[in-house]
């Protein structure tokens, strides 16, 4: 339906023909309708006893995960506002880790909330205000619930890391898994006066299928997904000196297209021992200064392995520059781009470098760093798709346990906080004049969704829960939240259930401001490709 205005001089045509408009309250009724769809979508894998989902894509790829961001990462929305609420879903994944799937369920609660006041005439911008207001004294409450913690208590960051792997595939396991992830941050972590920084880039994760979950192990030093050059070559190096290389072990073609005029068959012989010598003094040059393991970024030319193997080095070749600085912080060393000014003093050290077979493939472990500021976590599993969700489990056990060594806060998990914030808010909304306690009041009812629905996942009954809860709560138990291993009511805190106050700050940012940016929207004008394309674009019911 083209946008016309109807004049006396005649109709005013303000969009192409192919152009569709939704406007005032079926745009918002749409749009909220959309965004609950996505909540609705991940509701189900909330929680210790939340489901998985299996997303097949086009290829006939599998995924089986309950990780909310890629949940929404692999289904491909088409409805703009779903959009939405998948981008909340990887703002937080990126940033803090861990709450996507929470996020998105207030998200939708926030819209469902606001769908009942517009429905009685509240305008959006009183919603939008009331929503803005709420989240605000949220905060400021969550910070004063908040306990601080010390960044390097190890008991502490366990605890962090074994709640947010109780609701993945990994809870039977999450006791080693938790003390692994702990150990490979605090290895990784840097001090800055008062406070520690970690980048996750200096920690290098390798996946295989095969084995059990159990077998999942942190290594103090790198793996190389490569195999040894030649067969001559030793595979093992103890008390290794580590050269560490980025230029080529070849001779190097000129630069400008250049011909050799041979005029003698001696003068071939020449030539050819000129590259074999040139090719002997490169490697020479890292035996003399007792390097015994070459890693390289570039190639190796077959002389000069065989040069290699003959002096006895343990050679790999073709390595990523990611790789490459990893091992250059792991073992110590510096990373030569030219071999003519490579010293004993830019070599790397470790206990033993070898190559061992992982399932049908030989990788080369360098392990035995003194004090690595880079690390490998090597994840195995019964099955590649274990192993996937393993590697995506441990990603956000890694990344809560570093909010934490950053900002060392914490709260109780299981629904607690969000059940303790609804009840305040909805005190404070008393004191608030005009519609917008409505709103307030509403926002504090969505709250109630997060533990709601832990419940519900656990098969409670949510209203007898919900009333227990808030019982608990008004009576001054800040820390009762849900048990859902034991499906009741229970200390989060004595439960050892605790989860990074960043967390819970950026899922109720993100979620308001998603919220607050679909309620604004009143006007959908989606204009297609051509004159004759038919029909409303994707999410968009037909108008006319």
């Amino acid at each position: 339906m083209a946008s016309i205005q109807q004049t006396p001089q005649g109709p005013v045509l303000v969009l192409k023909e192919s152009a569709l408009q939704q406007k005032g309250r079926d745009a918002q009724k749409n749009n909220i309708a959309a965004a609950k769809l996505v909540a609705e979508l991940v509701k189900t894998s909330l929680g210790p006893r939340g489901l998985d989902k299996m997303l097949v894509d086009s290829l006939g790829d599998v995924t089986i995960t309950n990780d909310g961001a890629t949940i929404l990462k692999e289904i491909d929305t088409q409805h703009p506002a779903a959009k939405m609420m998948v981008e909340i879903s990887k703002t937080i994944d990126t940033e803090v880790g861990d709450g996507t799937t929470s996020s998105v369920v207030f998200a939708g609660a926030l819209l469902e909330k606001a769908e009942k006041l517009l429905e009685k005439d509240v305008h959006s911008t009183v919603i939008i205000d009331g929503y803005q207001a709420a989240s605000e004294k949220a905060l400021e409450l969550l910070a004063k619930l908040a306990k601080t913690v010390k960044p390097d208590d190890r008991e502490s960051l366990i605890k962090i890391a074994k709640t947010s792997m109780q609701s993945k595939l990994v809870s039977e396991d999450s006791a080693p898994l938790s003390k692994l992830v702990v150990d490979s941050i605090l290895k990784i972590a840097e001090k800055n006066g008062d406070k520690h920084s970690v980048d996750l880039d200096n920690l290098k994760v390798e996946k295989k299928a095969g084995g059990s979950i159990d077998d999942t192990s942190l290594i103090n030093g790198i793996v190389l997904d490569k195999e040894i050059v030649h067969s001559g070559m030793p595979t093992k190096a103890e008390k290794a000196k580590i050269a560490l290389v980025n230029a080529a072990l070849e001779v190097e073609k000129t630069e400008m297209s250049a011909e050799i005029r041979i005029s003698d068959p001696t003068q071939m012989q020449q030539f050819l021992e000129e590259e074999n010598q040139m090719l002997k003094s490169m490697v020479d040059k890292i035996h003399k200064i007792g390097a015994n393991v070459l890693i390289c970024q570039k190639g190796i030319d077959d002389i000069a392995q065989h040069y290699l193997s003959k002096h006895g080095i343990l050679a790999v070749r073709r390595v990523k520059e990611s790789d490459l600085t990893k091992l250059a912080k792991a073992t110590g060393g510096r990373i030569s781009t030219n071999l003519d000014d490579i010293s004993a003093s830019d070599l790397g050290s470790a206990e033993i470098v070898q190559q061992k077979k992982v399932e049908s493939d030989k990788w080369v472990f360098i392990e035995g760093c003194k004090n690595p500021r880079s690390v490998t976590v090597l994840i195995r599993g019964g099955s590649q798709r274990v192993v996937d969700e393993v590697d995506r489990s441990i990603h956000d056990a890694l990344m809560v346990v570093k909010d934490v060594v950053e900002k060392p806060s914490i709260v109780a998990g299981g629904g607690s906080p969000e059940a303790y914030l609804s009840t305040e808010l909805n005190e404070w909304a008393s004191n608030s004049e005009g519609r917008e306690q409505l709103a307030i009041k509403q926002y504090a009812e969505a709250f109630e969704s997060i533990p709601l629905t832990i419940a519900e996942n656990a098969g409670m009954d949510p209203i007898d829960t919900i009333i227990t809860l808030r019982a608990n709560q008004s009576s001054g138990k800040q820390t009762m939240g849900i048990n859902a291993k034991e499906s009741k009511i229970g200390n989060m805190f004595s439960l050892d259930i605790v989860e990074p106050l960043v967390v819970k700050e950026q899922i109720i940012k993100s979620a308001t401001e998603a919220a607050c940016m679909i309620l604004r929207i009143d006007d959908v004008i989606a204009v297609s490709g051509g004159p004759d394309a038919g029909g409303p674009p994707p999410g968009m019911p037909p108008m006319g």
